[in-house]
């Protein structure tokens, strides 16, 4: 068996990886993040997550990030997060996350890693979707 490097792996995924510190600084931005956000590595690193957070929905990002920070604790390892964002040129999209805490050696949460795919596409299909449920079952119960 060949051995991997983990960093070339993670930088080749077509999937969006981004690491942020325990401030929400990026410290980390693959290629697939490029292409999904459109700001290069060099213009993401150190600035704050911000970037990709639609304004009207950071305060609660936030308030959720310094909570897992502080206590260690998310339930988001798992569960995937569907939440909109946005790109450099502010085009709004939705995007499907998981993280993983990363851990400094005291055993203190000191970063989180995110692993982004984006899902505008299905989440306007499944709007549409819903709308058009909606609308057979207001005819059906006008009937």
């Amino acid at each position: 068996m060949q051995d991997i490097d983990p960093a070339a792996l993670v930088a080749a995924l077509g999937d969006a990886v981004m690491v942020c510190d325990a401030t929400g600084a990026i410290t980390y931005w693959n290629a697939a993040c490029e292409r999904m956000f459109g700001y290069t590595a060099a213009e993401a690193m150190g600035r704050s997550m911000d970037i990709i957070i639609p304004e009207r929905l950071r305060g609660r990002h936030w308030e959720g990030y310094h909570q897992t920070m502080a206590s260690g604790v998310t339930k988001y390892g798992s569960d995937v997060l569907r939440v909109p964002a946005v790109d450099k040129q502010g085009k709004k999209m939705s995007i499907a996350f998981t993280v993983a805490l990363l851990y400094a050696p005291d055993g203190k949460v000191n970063a989180i890693a995110s692993v982004i795919r984006e899902e505008t596409n299905r989440f306007n299909e499944d709007q549409a979707l819903r709308k058009r449920v909606a609308e057979l079952e207001a005819k059906l119960s006008n009937k």
